[in-house]
């Protein structure tokens, strides 16, 4: 499932949602030093944690995930892939 939303010019896809993990890719924005390659949000439900990835830590993640669908993985192996990002997730999710 691929949802698109575009906010201030830049885009926001929600580009893989599981019972465990969700990834939303937001796209380049020229304004932003820090986003002009785009970045990640990957969302570990169970652990209600999360991380956002910019820059060149975005790019390698965006050439694994390239690698890793070429190989058409089943989702287990693509929330395995997603949980070897786990250590950098250290932003709690607080719902209110």
């Amino acid at each position: 499932m691929i949802v698109r939303t575009s906010f201030s010019g830049a885009s926001m896809n929600l580009i893989y949602n599981s019972e465990h993990y969700s990834v939303v890719e937001f796209g380049a924005e020229s304004g932003l030093e820090a986003m002009r390659f785009g970045g990640y949000e990957i969302l570990d439900k169970p652990a209600r944690r999360e991380i956002f990835i910019a820059g060149p830590l975005a790019e390698s993640f965006r050439q694994h995930v390239r690698e890793l669908i070429a190989s058409e993985p089943t989702m287990e192996e693509i929330d395995e892939f997603l949980g070897s990002y786990g250590s950098l997730m250290a932003q709690p999710v607080i719902l209110h």
